[in-house]
């Protein structure tokens, strides 16, 4: 398996989320597949076409700089944080210095290539998505701000409602700046983004790239749902992969479909190859996330180590790809706190082993870098 094996440096407190102008897609560019490609692709006419947009009417960019409250609804849920560019100008030696706590592994070149996309750009796409336990006065600053008019609101073409409060006022964004200073936050989606905004700052110190777009979101406030991402194996045979979970010392059952799939909750996995189904108890599941106790303890104790693993965000997704030649491992959904918890005391949890939802649509705010 082509696993990821490096962990970026961890930012230092106080977390500093720094007023910038922001550029907008207009309603209707945002979710547009047309416009996901342009920023996506390392093109060196982005920061043209971005002008281009802005005189065409396709994108608008702010008067002045801001803090940003950004609210955005998505399949029911409501999810608000503050975006601002976060300063990654300092590096935390200890455990009680780190503002920002990865809980995931990245592929080096893969941060490289999007460090280099992004000086190509001269832009910040979107936001990395960073959450934290807010302080109650934060919260309260926040609800403060959502009860007056958005300066923008919308519909994308995704099907997510839009709005968004520019914070300008100094003494507000002061007191932004005061009661975040000392937050840990989880860095919940962008691992390999956080890792490019380092390697950017490092290459251009005391420049623009000091600092790289976050939005903070407030775990008690609006919070995200945290699901799992399922695994098919390829070329593993379900016998095997239920002797290797046996091997790891979990109470394996066969079951019915609906029985299996009933008993997927915090303290049991699911096997299947699609007709056939069982029901995994490990015994360590008080002490470490399901997706860790698998990839630690039982694709080791396989025959040979899978060369590949097929990542599904839900669980008909997963089953779709299972057959007798790729039979899947369902896991239960991981828990905020017991995330964090272990990010904190030193581990880390396996590639793609958590899926933070919703995610906000690319282009509803970004950040220009030279002169943003």
């Amino acid at each position: 398996m082509d696993s990821a094996t490096v962990v970026p440096p961890y930012v230092a407190k106080p977390l500093e989320l720094l007023p910038f102008r922001a550029v907008m897609l207009s309603p209707t560019r945002v979710g547009d597949p047309a416009s996901a490609r342009a920023l996506a692709r390392p093109y060196r006419d982005v920061a043209a076409r971005l002008i281009q947009w802005i005189e065409r009417g396709d994108a608008t960019a702010d008067t002045a700089p801001a803090l940003y409250l950004h609210e955005y609804t998505s399949g029911g849920l409501t999810v608000r944080g503050l975006v601002g560019a976060l300063r990654m100008s300092e590096r935390a030696d200890a455990l009680a210095d780190r503002a920002v706590w990865p809980h995931e592994a990245i592929h080096p070149e893969q941060a490289g290539e999007l460090a280099d996309r992004m000086l190509q750009m001269d832009l910040n796409p979107a936001p990395i998505l960073l959450v934290h336990h807010g302080r109650k006065e934060l919260r309260e600053l926040v609800d403060e701000v959502a009860r007056t008019d958005p300066d923008w609101r919308y519909l994308d073409r995704t099907g997510q409602r839009q709005r968004l409060w520019a914070v300008r006022d100094e003494m507000a964004v002061a007191r932004i700046a005061e009661l975040v200073a000392e937050s840990r936050c989880l860095l919940a989606d962008g691992h390999h983004r956080y890792a490019a905004y380092l390697r950017l700052q490092e290459e251009h110190p005391g420049t623009a790239w000091d600092a790289g777009l976050a939005m903070l979101v407030d775990q008690d406030d609006t919070p995200l749902f945290l699901g799992a991402i399922h695994r098919t194996l390829p070329d593993v045979g379900l016998d095997v992969l239920v002797e290797a979970t046996r091997a790891a010392g979990a109470d394996v059952t066969a079951q019915s479909r609906q029985h299996a799939l009933g008993a997927l909750d915090s303290t049991h996995l699911v096997l299947t190859d699609g007709s056939t189904w069982y029901a995994v108890a490990p015994d360590r599941l008080d002490r470490e996330a399901a997706v860790s106790w698998l990839h630690d303890h039982v694709l080791p104790r396989l025959p040979e180590r899978p060369r590949r693993l097929e990542h599904h965000h839900t669980v008909e997704e997963a089953l779709a790809a299972t057959s007798p030649a790729a039979p899947a491992v369902l896991l239960p959904s991981p828990d905020f706190d017991q995330v964090r918890a272990l990010v904190e005391s030193g581990g880390l949890l396996p590639e793609k082993a958590t899926s933070f939802q919703p995610k906000p649509s690319i282009g509803v705010i970004m950040r220009p870098v030279n002169g943003g």
